[in-house]
């Protein structure tokens, strides 16, 4: 698997397996996050989606999601999330 340096972690890092979405976000998460922080999103978006009972069919809800994992990877965010938009 291939290394990177992680956008989020500043660590050099296995890159995650795939791209998770075919748009230009799930291009730069390929290509500048590690699998661990990776990871951790993945366990902060099941929270978002508990918490605020998310239908991921709703483009609303994949907006906020998509807005929240932008924050997460790209601007040092994953302490506390603000109320759904």
């Amino acid at each position: 698997m291939p290394v990177i340096t992680c956008a989020r972690c500043g660590q050099t890092r296995d890159q995650m397996p795939f791209r998770p979405f075919q748009n230009e976000l799930g291009l730069r998460a390929y290509q500048q996050i590690c699998n661990a922080c990776w990871g951790e999103w993945l366990k902060t978006q099941q929270q978002l989606i508990n918490h605020y009972g998310l239908n991921l069919r709703d483009q609303q809800a994949k907006t906020f999601l998509f807005t929240h994992m932008e924050q997460f990877l790209f601007a040092g965010g994953g302490e506390g999330v603000k109320s759904k938009e």
